[in-house]
């Protein structure tokens, strides 16, 4: 079948030109579910966005992002959480990425044993999908305990960063499987070392799905409340990671959600809480559009 022919075929089944009565009126159904589907689905999350926006700007300023809690000054400020989130979401992806975009490539490209692989792959799935709790347990008793870090950033960093790991691994191998093998073939019949292709064809073929497992794990690492409810802690004061590194690795630190928590269920206070939801919303969105424009970058530097 020729091209001319293949696309005539599309548009007519597109058209449903061709079909039976009672065919078109199933292919009708079908396209109406799905677009039901498709506008309850954006109707509900603009309606989320619009309401926490509705309750949440009126009670930002300046004051309440710029300034910490006092109850001597008498002054309700978030800032101590918006830099533990900072904090916390760049040390857990320099300790997350570098592991598993390694572990993806070496399971992808370098190991042999494809049982062995295969094994290592379902075991990323079950962890990827285990309950944060369980995480912040295994954290606690590993991090705050057996390491001795207690209730601090640090080890918050780590157990979200061991929580991470799976779903990084597993969208960056989906990613370096797209690469065609010609590609691999092309590279090392021309004299490429397996490095070297590795480093200039595979990963910069494969940048999306590394992105992709970035933009994710950033949205877990926000969102999260249970992991740094137990290993992070809930302190409200600076935590300076560089003027200090003993009181950033030692020191509890309450993030954003953590924050929210206390504000929404400690203490009644829905306003607040409300604004910590637009600061979490607009930096969720904040990180994402960064991620997105780096990789942008990387594949227009390696295209």
């Amino acid at each position: 079948m020729t091209r001319a022919a293949k696309a005539d075929r599309l548009a007519r089944a597109r058209t449903g030109e061709g079909l039976s009565a009672g065919r078109r009126i199933y292919d009708g159904g079908l396209r109406a579910l799905v677009w039901a589907c498709a506008g309850v689905t954006v109707a509900l999350l603009l309606f989320l966005i619009g309401y926490i926006c509705f309750r949440g700007l009126p009670n930002l300023s300046l004051e309440f992002l710029t300034s910490q809690e006092s109850l001597i000054r008498g002054t309700m400020g978030i800032l101590p959480a918006i830099n533990n989130t900072l904090y916390v979401v760049v040390a857990t992806l320099v300790i997350a990425l570098p592991l598993g975009v390694g572990a993806a490539v070496y399971l992808t490209e370098y190991a042999a044993n494809r049982r062995l692989v295969a094994g290592i792959e379902f075991a990323t799935e079950t962890l990827a999908g285990i309950p944060s709790i369980l995480y912040a347990l295994v954290g606690y008793l590993a991090f705050s305990k057996t390491l001795g870090l207690g209730y601090s950033l640090l080890a918050a960093s780590l157990a979200l960063a061991m929580m991470n790991l799976p779903t990084i691994i597993r969208t960056t191998q989906e990613s370096l499987k797209t690469v065609p093998q010609g590609y691999r073939e092309g590279a090392l019949g021309l004299g490429s070392g397996k490095w070297h292709m590795i480093r200039t064809i595979v990963l910069p073929g494969s940048i999306d799905g590394i992105v992709t497992g970035c933009i994710l794990a950033v949205g877990r690492i926000i969102g999260e409340s249970a992991v740094l409810l137990y290993v992070g802690g809930m302190g409200n004061s600076m935590n300076d990671f560089f003027a200090s590194w003993d009181k950033f690795t030692h020191s509890s630190g309450a993030t954003l959600t953590v924050q929210l928590y206390v504000f929404a269920k400690e203490r009644a206070m829905m306003d607040p809480a409300f604004a910590v939801a637009v600061v979490l919303l607009v930096l969720a969105l904040a990180i994402n559009l960064a991620a997105k424009l780096a990789g942008k970058k990387l594949r227009q530097k390696h295209g």
